[in-house]
């Protein structure tokens, strides 16, 4: 379905959710409105195939409709490793659930309906938050990275995807503006594009770059790639 959540004018504008009507048109709305967004989940894959290790488990937090599951789901390379997916939305866990079935129906994959905060972790050779911590409150983010942290070993992996402020007002208004015009180009109007940012105000908190490579950092891994980056949206690996 196509998103048109935001086409119309409404005097009063409710916070951004991932509800139903969100989970409905959900695939269309994350390929017109994040850029590169495909190139992301098919790379999760790949670092997944690198990374995982026989008998762990591969977390898919903030899951969504399962997307980044689905691309480590075809090509994991241990049929003895377990894909748990989570999400705290029950509309985007059953649409996970039926597009899972679909897409990979022999692999077992775990599905939660939980706050990925309460999620418990254990031997986590893969951890992904696609797009994700940027949805959490600024106070709970150490907290999350340091638990995914102690569940993994040294070599394990943590893909971390987001979208990132800048330092310098110039450059950061330069990028928000490319994200715009990709929006434009991607059939959406100002309008859509003006409500949908007021509907994210205080909702999605973006952090530069330099906050979240110390804040990995001090939870104890020991090197940060960045290995996808479009406009200010940004994707990195953390290597425990």
């Amino acid at each position: 379905m196509k998103d048109q959540i935001y086409a119309h004018p409404v005097d009063a504008i409710a916070r951004f959710s991932f509800d139903a009507q969100v989970a409905a048109v959900f695939p269309d709305m994350i390929r017109r409105s994040v850029p590169g967004y495909g190139t992301i989940i098919d790379m999760i894959g790949v670092l997944a195939a690198r990374y995982a290790r026989p008998g762990t488990h591969l977390y898919d937090l903030g899951a969504s409709l399962g997307a980044a599951t689905l691309a480590m789901a075809h090509l994991l390379p241990h049929r003895d490793c377990q894909l748990v997916a989570v999400d705290n939305s029950s509309a985007m866990i059953e649409r996970a659930r039926q597009l899972l079935a679909v897409e990979a129906p022999d692999i077992p994959v775990q599905l939660r309906c939980e706050d990925v905060r309460d999620t418990v972790l254990e031997s986590a050779s893969v951890a992904v938050l696609n797009f994700t911590l940027q949805f959490l409150p600024v106070a709970d983010r150490d907290a999350l990275i340091q638990r995914i942290a102690r569940a993994q070993q040294p070599g394990d992996i943590l893909i971390l995807s987001e979208k990132i402020r800048f330092p310098d007002a110039e450059e950061d208004a330069l990028q928000q503006a490319l994200h715009h015009a990709f929006k434009r180009n991607n059939g959406y109007s100002d309008l859509e594009i003006s409500q949908k940012r007021t509907a994210l105000e205080n909702v999605l908190i973006p952090e530069t770059l330099a906050e979240h490579e110390q804040r990995l950092a001090e939870a104890g891994y020991r090197s940060v790639h960045v290995w996808f980056r479009c406009f200010n949206f940004m994707s990195l690996v953390a290597v425990r």
